[in-house]
């Protein structure tokens, strides 16, 4: 490390398991920093290593942990580096860096581009948000430049000198450590195509499922797992009647580790419209390599070697992709390429590189940190 990790402190929402979170617990257990959660998630499946310090701040009301937030952070009010994910928490220290209760550096990260995602009331809530915190904030970090220009075109107050774009951090060794843990056992002796992520409209299985009835009787001994919990399992199990395919298309639920499922896949999909960045396309990519198709949901994908990349939203171009993998024998990998500059410790020291140059510039102490998890 590049300054003393003592002097790091992680904030989250919550525990929930997301990309985001994942990726706080990846860079605080790299740093051996401290953790603050302001909501404790009754059954948690986020994995925090035991012996890292973590605090939780109630297991009630969200509201509850902001105003506790206040009493924690005091021993880290001055001196310190604070790294944070998601709007409305930014924006909160934001707000306590304003009025000067907050003296460390303040670096926050975007977890999604929340001016195209959402609409009407919640939008504009977010628009407030920043307007109230960012301000303040020392370093902005975006997964990707459509994140960073989104985030820059919303919000003009913004420098451009404050924003990194930089891609999410990825632990190799852990998850080709993962990979090896056992499967269900009704899956080991199946072939199947995988795809993981919550059940929200955003993450596209309907298109997903409908590409896959266009190759399903090709590839009859296929199946379709989709890994995953949300609010749309009905409509999407109610899709797979319509079609007929509810033996061969499995909605499995929350599985702790999907890594298994990824690496004995025949291939992985990330089927999302939109995305900051989707974090499990990156796992998918560590054990399958070059049996992997992705959507261009997201800055960045396009970039990426060895994998096949289609158009969001598009049923027949997902079609014409899978079966093109799965007829396709051959195999390539340069996907170590990708992945070597992306380590966690690469990743948080390259944030505090670019904080500890934007620092004379910040006299105001207004320095904004876009991720790009």
């Amino acid at each position: 490390m590049e300054s003393n990790s003592d002097k790091l402190l992680f904030v989250s929402m919550s525990d929930t398991v997301g990309g985001a979170e994942n990726i706080l617990c990846m860079v605080a257990a790299e740093t051996g920093s401290p953790i603050i959660f302001l909501k404790h998630i009754k059954k948690s499946r986020l994995f925090v290593p035991g012996w890292l310090k973590v605090s939780y701040l109630t297991n009630g009301l969200m509201l509850i942990g902001f105003l506790k937030l206040i009493k924690a952070l005091y021993h880290y009010r001055k001196d310190y580096t604070i790294i944070s994910t998601h709007p409305y928490l930014n924006s909160y220290l934001g707000m306590l860096k304003r009025i000067g209760y907050i003296k460390s550096d303040l670096l926050v990260r975007e977890c999604t581009s929340v001016f195209t995602r959402y609409k009407g009331v919640k939008k504009w809530t977010y628009q407030i948000a920043y307007k109230l915190g960012y301000p303040a904030v020392n370093l902005i970090i975006c997964q990707t430049d459509i994140m960073k220009n989104q985030l820059l075109e919303q919000n003009k107050f913004i420098p451009e000198y404050k924003v990194l774009t930089k891609g999410n951090p990825v632990n190799l060794n852990h998850i080709l450590k993962k990979a090896e843990e056992p499967l269900n056992e009704k899956i080991v002796n199946s072939d199947f195509i995988c795809s993981a992520g919550r059940l929200i409209t955003e993450k596209g299985f309907s298109i997903l499922i409908n590409a896959f009835a266009n190759i399903a009787l090709q590839h009859s001994n296929l199946k379709l797992l989709i890994l995953g919990e949300g609010t749309e399992r009905r409509n999407l199990n109610n899709l797979i009647k319509d079609i007929g395919l509810e033996e061969r298309v499995i909605l499995m639920g929350h599985i702790d580790n999907p890594i298994p499922y990824f690496k004995k896949a025949k291939l992985c999909v990330v089927s999302s419209v939109r995305e900051g960045f989707p974090n499990v396309l990156l796992e998918m990519m560590a054990v399958s390599a070059s049996s992997v198709v992705s959507t261009l949901c997201a800055g960045g994908i396009e970039a990426i070697p060895d994998i096949i990349k289609v158009k969001a939203n598009n049923v027949h171009a997902l079609t014409e992709a899978i079966n093109s993998v799965l007829c396709d024998n051959s195999k390539n990998n340069v996907i170590e390429d990708y992945f070597k500059d992306r380590t966690p410790k690469n990743y948080i020291n390259s944030i505090l590189r670019e904080a500890n140059r934007l620092r004379p510039k910040c006299t105001d102490a207004t320095l904004t940190v876009v991720d790009s998890y």
